[in-house]
């Protein structure tokens, strides 16, 4: 009998499938829709200073703590499930000339490995929705923030009931879109862990981007590499209608991409927030 996969089993795979040399070649230096543009409009609605401390939670291969630290000088850490992309993001940081500003270690984002109150800002990318318990990491995000810190997240968002079965599996939920939820819940949630939601925007134009960018890759790498796609698990056959579904997604409300920016209240309490 097959059991469903635990939460554990969950974060395993995207780990393992966002550390694979195949999904940077279809997804590129930034693992998310908008690529560094939308990470830069995320970065100006934290308020970052020079000074500042920020905590890049699901760090990825660094690109986002890279380029806060290089554009803000602020101090970066991050924090990534995958053992194999702390590993890449520490040579980057190396190569780029940051390793005294930027550090990265492995840990779990609903168990940061981190202090409470100590960093003015915290970014998680794409991510959150991946995350099996997502109240719970929302709640660490609040912890590790000092009073009056900002959380800046860009995400998937879904209108669960409508999405169509191809893109409601495993490989979907890997994928940052079948556990993903609508805006509206993300700010619930936000707000249960004490984070007061400042502002919400709605960049559902660079999930198309995002789509056409992996279909175009994805064509070029079958053409010139297919092993590389097929040996790491997709389905060069399937991909096509997952592909169109997803872009009709899009195109209905169904499935989209949206940045918001909240705040820790200046209390130093998290009155409504989990304990």
């Amino acid at each position: 009998m097959t059991h469903p996969p635990t939460g554990a089993d969950l974060k395993a795979c995207c780990a393992a499938a966002y550390s694979s040399d195949a999904v940077a070649l279809l997804l590129g230096d930034s693992y998310h829709p908008g690529g560094t543009a939308l990470t830069r409009r995320l970065a100006d609605g934290l308020a970052l200073t020079p000074d500042a401390r920020v905590l890049d939670v699901a760090s990825g291969r660094g690109t986002t703590a890279l380029l806060l630290a290089a554009t803000h000088g602020a101090t970066v850490e991050g924090v990534d499930y995958s053992a194999a992309n702390t590993a890449l993001a520490q040579g980057a940081a190396e190569a780029a000339g940051l390793a005294g500003q930027v550090r990265f270690t492995n840990g779990d984002a609903e168990q940061l490995p981190c202090p409470d109150g100590v960093f003015d800002a915290v970014v998680c990318e794409c991510a959150l929705c991946t995350f099996p318990d997502k109240a719970r990491a929302a709640a660490e995000l609040a912890r590790v923030l000092r009073p009056g810190g900002r959380v800046g997240i860009t995400d998937v968002t879904v209108d669960p009931a409508r999405l169509p079965s191809a893109l409601a599996g495993l490989g979907a939920r890997i994928a940052c879109i079948a556990d993903a939820r609508p805006l509206e819940e993300y700010v619930e949630i936000l707000a249960a862990a004490g984070l007061r939601t400042l502002r919400t925007e709605r960049h559902d134009e660079a999930m198309l981007r995002m789509i056409d960018q992996i279909e175009a890759r994805l064509n070029l790498v079958r053409m010139t590499a297919p092993t590389k796609l097929t040996d790491a698990g997709i389905d060069l056959d399937a991909s096509p209608a997952v592909l169109e579904a997803a872009r009709t997604a899009v195109g209905t409300g169904v499935l989209g991409y949206a940045l918001l920016i909240a705040e820790r209240g200046r209390s130093g309490s998290r009155e409504h927030g989990r304990s």
